[in-house]
C-alpha cells in the first residue's frame, strides 16, 4: 500500500507551496513586483482575479493553483508553481494559453481584440536541464530570422536551479533562490526589498486565522478533487478491459448475446474483470465462456 504523504500546517508552508503563492501572490502589489521582476519592464497596474480563486470562493468548484491577473493594457497573465517534475510543460502551456483566449473571447472579446497572453511557470527544478535561470518563448518565423507572428502569447520557464547568475537580474536570482528555500531557509536574510517584502506577507498570513480556515478548506477541497479523480480513472480503466474482453469475444462469435454484454458492462469489480480477461482468452466459443 502505498503509504500516504502527511499533509503540511499552515506554518509549514513556504512561497513555493501552492496555497501560499496564490496568497501572496493575491495582494497586487506582490503580483505586480512579482512580474515586473519576471518580465524585466514597467507595469502601472495589476488586477487580480481574485473570483477565479479558491482563496475568497469556497464553492468554487475545481480547485485552481495558479495566479491569473491581468494588467492596465488588458495583458493577460497566468502564474503557476511547479515545485514537482511533471511532463509536457509546452502542452500545459499551450492548454493554459487557450484557457486565457476562451475566457477573453467569453467576455465578448473579437479575434482581433485579443489581448497578449503570458503563462509563467515557476519552477523548482530544471525542467530543460540547460542552466539557465529563465527559458522563455514567443512564435517566430524559422525561415526569417526576428519574422514575428505576433500573435501575443508568451510563455516563460523559470528555474530556481539556475547557474548563469551573469546572465539576468540579481534581484531575480535572489527571489528564484528564496522560491527554491526550504523553511528554515526561506526565513534568512537575502538582502533584498523584494523578498523581504514577501518575507513579511508570508509571516501576516501565518498569523491570520481566516486564512488557516482556508487553508483546510482548500486541502479538503483538494483532496476530494483528487479522490474524484483517481476514482474517475479507475472507472476508465473498467471500461477498457470490458472493451477489450468483448473484442477478443467477438474473435469468436460476432453475435455476443446481448445479456452477456450487460453483464459484462455492469462489472466494477477489477479482480473479476481481470479474471474474465484471462477465460476470453483460453476459451473456444461464447458458451465455454458463459459457463
Amino acid at each position: 500500500m502505498t503509504k500516504q504523504r502527511r499533509q503540511k500546517s499552515l506554518q509549514e508552508l513556504t512561497i513555493k507551496d501552492n496555497f501560499m503563492f496564490g496568497a501572496v501572490m493575491s495582494d497586487e502589489a506582490n503580483c505586480k513586483e512579482c512580474l515586473e521582476l519576471i518580465l524585466e519592464k514597467p507595469i502601472e497596474r495589476i488586477t487580480v482575479c481574485r473570483e477565479k480563486s479558491i482563496l475568497y470562493h469556497p464553492g468554487y468548484k475545481g480547485v485552481r493553483l495558479d495566479v491569473i491577473a491581468m494588467d492596465e493594457k488588458r495583458t493577460h497573465y497566468d502564474v503557476e508553481m511547479q515545485v514537482a517534475s511533471k511532463p509536457a510543460l509546452g502542452k500545459r502551456s499551450r492548454y493554459y494559453h487557450s484557457q486565457l483566449d476562451m475566457e477573453m473571447l467569453e467576455a465578448g472579446e473579437s479575434y482581433n481584440d485579443l489581448a497578449d497572453a503570458y503563462v509563467i511557470f515557476i519552477c523548482d527544478y530544471d525542467p530543460f536541464g540547460k542552466g539557465l535561470y529563465r527559458y522563455s518563448w514567443k512564435m517566430g518565423c524559422r525561415k526569417v530570422p526576428g519574422l514575428e507572428l505576433n500573435e501575443g502569447r508568451h510563455t516563460i520557464i523559470l528555474n530556481t536551479k539556475g547557474s548563469n547568475d551573469d546572465n539576468v537580474p540579481a534581484e531575480l536570482v535572489k527571489f528564484l533562490k528564496y522560491v527554491g528555500a526550504n523553511l528554515e531557509e526561506s526565513t534568512q536574510d537575502y538582502e533584498d526589498p523584494y523578498v523581504s517584502k514577501l518575507q513579511n506577507s508570508i509571516a501576516n498570513i501565518k498569523e491570520n486565522r481566516g486564512m488557516e480556515a482556508k487553508y483546510m478548506l482548500w486541502k479538503e477541497l483538494l483532496q476530494d478533487e483528487r479522490k474524484e479523480g483517481h476514482e474517475e480513472g479507475l472507472k476508465e480503466g473498467l471500461n477498457v478491459t470490458i472493451s477489450i474482453i468483448i473484442e477478443m469475444l467477438s474473435d469468436l462469435d460476432t453475435n455476443i448475446p446481448d445479456a452477456l454484454r450487460d453483464t459484462l458492462q455492469n462489472i466494477d469489480n477489477a479482480e473479476l474483470l481481470k479474471e474474465c480477461s484471462r477465460k476470453a482468452r483460453n476459451v473456444a466459443t461464447i458458451e465455454e465462456f458463459q459457463e
